[in-house]
């Protein structure tokens, strides 16, 4: 290209339209520029004829800085330059007509939004109906069969025969319970086969048993559960004799039992198992209506040492026992009442929520006297407070203490007598001597029940069996309280993956005698899981476009499908639950549709939104039509996304069989040399098609499984078969109208390519294919996604973390993808079905760059300013002065005409040059895009080196030893029982530092990651502006590139680091996420489910709890403590510990 002749001040005549062929390459990049400190620079921004003083250049005395129209006359020609690059080799226009050349070998079919939701909303409904069908014939079953069971009060263990899923497990663990106690239970011995569908190995003959660690196998309670369930087996194996496509059927029983089908070995876990079916999410929520709760804690100063601490982690065991369609307000109190957190309402109990009550718990410290009447007004008040949003049933008051001789009944006549709407439940807390009779008056006489909690061991189990009580009204009502709830998505315990489960309740049909009254208690809860991969199969996966999809939501606005549900790590213990404002960038119409999908309504609405990049780097605006119906029978409604060029798609229709032949031949690795490497998208073509990691052995899969069967075979998925071929004959064809015969080199390009919605990525030359590193997906690949939301010519520099070294150049060559849809209109229909694009040589074209952004002559000889005359600066001859840099729409830097910042290139330009970047987001060049990422994994943090290690078992101080109040509650059998648990169980009030160590658990766990994008601005104007630092001050023009998503800037280079600006971060940082204090004044719209069962007018409260009403004797208390106390050898203590943490 002839560079405009041009002398110095001269006019400048319009650029010629011709491509600059040099393939020149510059020196090898040197040192980094230094990093940037915190003082923050003013920006002034003058007319560019004020701008005229102040141009000169310090110690350049020759040379001004470029005036606004040269440096727009520099943009124009890069514009020119990669235009005229990419009609050249991009094939854009080309490739337009070879489609419409083709147009007899595909038709173009339309996606109608509201048929394809309702189609797919009507296939899950009728998924999940069959589930349903086998629930109702389990409950059915399992009521029946516990009615006719005879109640044996002398059954052994070696009258049950079962198939115990822990037994291979403890036969290997020494110190077993059943290993210790040498169990007499006629335990089967199985074998398993490997089954994909469960990705576990299973025996479909008989069913699995699995008992909690803290239940005694030989009790009669459990021996007699164990007969009645045994005969579920036949139910299971005919269940799935109907529907082959049931996974696991459980029966979660309210005495602990589970019974699962089919059978498979339990995974235990490293340290003690602590899974038990009652704290399961889906049993919770199956078990009971949804739950108001308020705790209170006692305080006062009579709870110390071991009582505080027991009361703390029952609290937390407590909290671990509500689900997210529960609320809850945990508060102390002594002489008067406090929340323990910033809580000051009632609040959701959801993962975030629960996690701020549990570390404020810690905080509690026991001082003042008991006042019961100040904790228990302050729980009335909060129950009754209307203006929040709560569940409104189950209104009930836990309250923890260590005793008391107050019964507050005035309280209760005024806010709870004589409807008793709230139940009380209270818990006597650790050894003492108190009478506990007022307690348990509490409980009685407001429909609840008063527990014990003497020692760690006893924790567990009384802070789940209120949950009997709830299920009194549920088993009252009958066939009305049968139905089938829907639980959130989880972390299947077995390995099965992301679930959904589906429960119903079980009860207890039997009665005490004749004319006696009904029977009350829930015997359990029938659970049917289906996996997510299963409902998403069911959905259409390659018609909708690399941009749509399909979503669903529950009545908590949480997903239950969504492409950003991508969990790092689960924690089977808890719920996944991903609001779907937090799947995508939140908006007022986001919250609009949210909230009509919540209510059962259906709807649609086109909205201008803001997207996340796949790469998490960029966010885009576009145009998404979202359409939604309600799934019938469920509590999930249906979505679907589809920006407006992908309502229509291409559908291949290759009858001809000499040309399947003809371009199938394409496919094979011996023709890419004259062809171009093409890599094919992982897609599931055929049910035989084994599936790899590896590209080139997939392709090498699939040609051998092509040589067995055809296009059109049964096995295979036709659609995506006859696409895939006709795109690699459509890419083949681009291959011999425009890239074959071009020089690539004359251009500075590494590599063209094109992508295609079929699932062809075509790389050109073959060479190149070894260097490219984008997804061989198309539909998971940044650039392609990217660049069919935005038009024009979408670059993307390689990508380059700030913790990483930088780019090695001296013996790679590092290439910057340009990329571009095509659009093709046929018949006044338009759609996007392929991305074609260059690969740039980043050293070449940063050469070309600062030719491009010159006053050249000549295109050898850069222009020369004599002593005497006046010139302005330029990229090229004045670059240790002058910054010139080309930054993409996320602030990452693409070119510079500073050949150190070329190993830069990739890197958020803040990184490079921290002034000039702010000063370009302070001038709206940019927009900042904050979010967070609920769903990342984090290694855990050291521990702190504190000294003297926490301790596993309490040991009084010594003014307990001085407290009276100490030595009546601290007892000998307390003391005791917490040395034996703390041995077992320690891990509940300190964490194993070999866990930490070994489990891969304990080295990464769920957390909140902040997330930073810069997006490109209103501004779309050119701008002189002048950093305003004193003796510091720099001059920069900033400029959009005309379809492109690149800014040109042109700045002074910084003199003095004096005045060097804050740095702009953009990487992912650890957070704790939103201030949920905050969030919790202005909760998202959810709705409950809409059936409540939490009264019913025959139910009988009379067993209500027992507790013991006499003393213990003081004398022998004492010298029981003495003795134990000097008699027990110290106990020796880790020397590394993690933070507390508490296992449900």
């Amino acid at each position: 290209m002839a560079v405009p002749a041009r002398t110095c001040g001269a006019s400048r005549p319009g650029p010629a339209r011709t491509v600059l062929p040099w393939p020149r390459r510059g020196p090898r990049p040197g040192a980094r520029s230094p990093a940037s400190g915190p003082p923050r620079p003013r920006l002034l921004f003058l007319p560019p004829l004020l701008l005229l003083p102040l141009l000169a250049a310090p110690g350049a005395s020759a040379y001004s800085f470029p005036q606004q129209h040269t440096m727009q006359h520099w943009a124009r020609r890069l514009e020119q330059e990669i235009d005229g690059v990419m009609r050249i080799f991009g094939g854009v226009q080309q490739l337009r007509e070879i489609y419409k050349d083709n147009r007899n070998l595909f038709e173009v079919q339309e996606n109608e939004p509201q048929k394809l939701v309702e189609k797919v909303a009507g296939d899950i409904e009728s998924l999940l109906d069959r589930k349903v069908q086998a629930l109702k014939r389990l409950a059915d079953a399992a009521e029946n069969f516990q009615k006719a069971h005879r109640w044996q009060d002398n059954i052994k263990e070696e009258d049950i025969v079962y198939y115990d899923a822990k037994a291979d497990a403890e036969l290997d663990d020494p110190e077993s319970e059943d290993v210790e106690r040498g169990s007499k239970a006629s335990t089967l011995r199985l074998d398993f086969i490997e089954d994909p569908n469960f990705k576990n190995k299973v025996n479909y003959s008989y069913t699995a048993v699995q008992i909690p660690t803290d239940i005694y196998k030989g009790s009669t309670v459990i021996l007699n559960e164990l007969n009645w369930t045994e005969a579920l087996e036949n139910v299971f194996t005919e269940n799935r004799r109907q529907d082959p496509t049931l996974l696991w059927q459980v029966f979660g029983s309210a005495t602990g039992v589970t019974r699962y089908y089919p059978a498979t070995p339990w995974r235990a876990p490293k340290k003690i198992d602590l899974y038990d079916v009652r704290r399961r999410p889906w049993y919770i929520q199956g078990a009971s209506s949804p739950k108001d709760m308020v705790i209170i804690v006692d305080v006062s100063g009579s709870v110390s040492g071991l009582t505080l601490k027991l009361m703390k982690t029952s609290v937390c065991e407590m909290l671990d026992t509500l689900s997210d369609d529960d609320y809850v307000n945990v508060a102390s109190f002594n002489e008067k009442a406090q929340p323990v957190s910033c809580f000051t309402h009632l609040v959701q109990a959801n993962v975030r929520n629960k996690k701020v009550f549990k570390e404020a718990v810690q905080g509690m410290v026991a001082k003042g006297t008991t006042g019961y009447k100040a904790g228990f007004e302050y729980a009335f008040d909060q129950l009754q407070n209307s203006n929040i949003t709560r569940a409104n049933c189950n209104k009930m008051i836990m309250m923890f203490t260590d005793g008391g001789e107050d019964r507050v009944q005035d309280v209760f006549e005024k806010y709870n007598w004589p409807n008793r709407t709230v139940r009380v439940f209270t818990f006597s807390v650790g050894q003492h001597n108190y009478d506990v009779t007022p307690l348990q008056w509490m409980a009685c006489a407001n429909k609840g029940y008063y527990f014990e909690i003497p020692s760690i061991g006893a924790i567990r189990i009384n802070t789940q069996e209120y949950l009997d009580v709830l299920g009194r009204p549920m088993v009252l009502a009958g066939k009305e309280a049968k139905q089938v709830q829907w639980t959130n998505v989880y972390e299947d315990a077995l390995g099965l993956g992301l679930v959904v489960t589906g429960t119903l309740p079980v009860f207890n049909l039997t009665q005490d005698g004749p004319g006696e009254k009904k029977n009350q208690l829930i015997l359990g809860v029938m659970g049917i899981d289906v996996a997510l991969n299963d409902i998403k199969r069911l959905t259409p996966n390659y018609t909708l476009g690399a941009n749509g999809y399909v979503f669903a939501i529950d009545l908590n606005g949480y997903v239950l499908l969504h492409p950003n549900l991508k969990p790092q790590t689960t924690n089977f213990r808890e719920p996944v639950t991903l609001d779907f404002l937090d799947a995508e960038l939140e908006d007022e119409n986001k919250e609009e549709i949210r909230r009509s999908m919540i209510d059962g309504n259906k709807g649609h609405k086109q909205i201008r939104t803001l997207v996340k990049s796949l790469d998490e780097r960029y966010i885009d605006e576009v145009m998404r039509n979202y359409t939604w119906v309600p799934i019938r029978s469920t509590n999930y409604s249906l979505g679907l996304v589809l920006p407006p060029y992908s309502t229509f798609y291409l559908q291949a229709n290759l009858s001809d069989q000499i040309l399947q032949v003809k371009y199938f031949e394409f496919l094979l690795p011996s023709s890419f040399e004259s062809e171009g490497h093409v890599f094919i998208a992982p897609r599931e073509y055929c049910k035989d098609l084994n599936a790899s990691d590896n590209n080139t052995e997939f392709l090498k899969n699939f040609i051998e499984l092509m040589e067995k069967v055809t296009p059109d075979s049964k096995q295979c998925n036709n659609f995506l078969l006859h696409n895939l071929i006709l795109d690699t004959g459509i890419t083949q064809q681009l291959v011999e109208r425009v890239w074959r015969d071009q020089d690539l080199n004359t251009y500075s390009l590494l590599a063209v390519f094109a992508a295609t919605d079929g699932g062809i990525t075509r790389i050109f030359p073959n060479k190149a294919a070894e260097d490219w590193t984008e997804n061989p997906e198309p539909f998971n690949a940044s650039f392609y996604r990217r660049s069919l939301d935005n038009r024009g010519y979408v670059f993307k520099p390689p990508h380059q973390d700030a913790l990483l070294r930088p780019l090695e150049l001296e013996n790679d060559t590092v290439g910057i993808l340009v990329s571009t849809a095509v659009e093709l209109s046929l018949g006044g229909r338009t759609l996007r079905p392929a991305v074609v694009g260059v690969k740039l040589d980043l050293e070449a074209w940063a050469e070309k760059f600062k030719v491009l952004a010159s006053n050249r002559t000549h295109q050898d000889q850069p222009q020369k300013c004599g002593p005497s005359s006046h010139c302005e600066m330029d990229c090229e001859v004045n670059n240790e002065d002058l910054l010139c840099v080309l930054i993409d729409d996320g602030g990452f830097l693409v070119l510079s005409n500073q050949n150190h910042q070329w190993d830069q290139v990739g890197r958020f330009f803040s990184e490079v040059d921290a002034n000039l970047m702010l000063a370009l987001y302070n001038n709206s060049f940019y927009t900042r895009k904050e979010s967070y990422d609920y769903q990342a994994a984090c290694a855990p943090q050291p521990p702190g080196n504190l000294g003297a290690a926490p301790r596993g078992i309490f040991v009084p101080t010594v003014a307990d030893f001085l407290n009276l109040a100490w030595w009546t509650s601290a007892a000998a059998w307390s003391l005791f029982q917490q040395l034996l648990y703390g041995l077992i169980y320690h891990s509940w009030f300190q964490a194993d530092p070999a866990e930490a160590e070994g489990n891969p658990e304990a080295r990464e766990s769920s957390c909140v990651m902040k997330q930073t994008q810069y997006y490109f601005g209103s501004v779309n104007a050119s701008y002189n502006a002048i950093i305003d630092c004193g003796n510091c001050s720099r001059l920069f023009h900033a400029q959009r590139l005309t379809n492109t998503n690149l800014l040109f800037v042109v700045a002074e280079k910084p003199l003095c680091s004096q005045c060097e600006a804050g740095r702009l971060l953009q990487k992912e940082t650890h957070s704790d996420g939103p201030e949920q204090c905050e969030l919790v004044q202005r909760p998202r719209y959810r709705r409950g489910p809409h059936i409540c069962f939490d009264y019913n007018a025959t139910e009988d409260t009379s067993d209500c709890g027992r507790g013991a009403s006499f003393p213990p004797s003081l004398g022998i208390l004492v010298s029981l403590q003495l003795l134990l106390l000097l008699g027990l050898p110290p106990r020796p203590q880790p020397q590394v510990h993690t933070h507390a943490s508490h296992r449900p």
